[in-house]
């Protein structure tokens, strides 16, 4: 796993050499300052959400009256180190969805660069099918809702572990390799539906290398970092790094 880990990793490498050398930008810019404004919009909003949850937890179960009562700094060392900790899966969890969202309705554009990715490297052309650029949408809408499911199951199992003391400090990193994983799988799934791949079968598939899509979500993750043009080049580098990602494991 950690081979495909790197090779997912490197891809992201080569996704800029391969959006310079074929002049990509304007697939790359203009829907990634869309998801650049919502993602600000949505952080924020998010953000105060969370403070919110985790202040309105800490006194209606008398934790922090309790902690308060205790005149503890170690007791509100620990206090203060568990909100932290569920401040960021909750954080976590309400980017899921919004990427969730975000896929969903970014999926044309997705499909358009996978599929062009794949007809450069290859020398061919795919015909365009709106037929078939709806069932692709389909495709995707139902794998986005399958696997928004599956990560809001374990999302809220790890929230719970999280008010485990000394347990509940890695479940961020946890939560965030999962996130990773199913981001990964939604960028992965364009090139597995053009192979002719079912659903299920792509499922089976990714999940047999999953080390390709960790990897992907986790540069995807570690882009946000950089401030704005790592917002903006976040989503569709993603996307051409899963592409070429593939096609390389597929050639080895």
């Amino acid at each position: 796993m950690l081979k495909e880990i790197i090779t997912a990793v490197q891809s992201y490498f080569k996704a800029h050499q391969f959006i310079r050398t074929h002049r990509l930008w304007k697939w790359i810019i203009i829907p990634g300052l869309i998801y650049a404004l919502l993602f600000l919009v949505s952080m924020y909003f998010f953000g105060k959400s969370a403070s919110y949850v985790i202040e309105m937890l800490s006194i209606k179960t008398g934790l922090k009256a309790w902690v308060d009562k205790m005149q503890s700094s170690l007791v509100g060392f620990f206090f203060a180190l568990g909100g932290i900790m569920i401040w960021l899966i909750l954080m976590l969890m309400y980017f899921s969805w919004f990427k969730y969202i975000w896929l969903i309705v970014g999926s044309p554009v997705f499909g358009y660069l996978s599929e062009k990715t794949e007809s450069i490297i290859e020398g061919k052309e795919y015909p365009f099918s709106f037929k078939q650029l709806m069932k692709d949408i389909a495709r995707g809408v139902r794998l986005a809702l399958r696997n928004a499911l599956w990560q809001t199951v374990y999302t809220f199992t790890l929230l719970i572990l999280s008010f485990v003391p000394i347990l509940g400090w890695i479940t961020p990193l946890v939560a965030l390799f999962v996130e990773c994983y199913y981001y990964g799988f939604s960028m992965l799934d364009y090139s597995c539906e053009r192979q002719k791949l079912t659903p299920m079968q792509s499922i089976e598939f990714i999940g047999k290398h999953r080390g390709l899509a960790i990897g992907n979500g986790l540069v995807f993750y570690l882009m946000h970092a950089i401030i704005g043009i790592g917002w903006i080049l976040a989503p569709a580098y993603a996307v051409i790094a899963a592409t070429l990602s593939l096609y390389q494991h597929k050639e080895e």
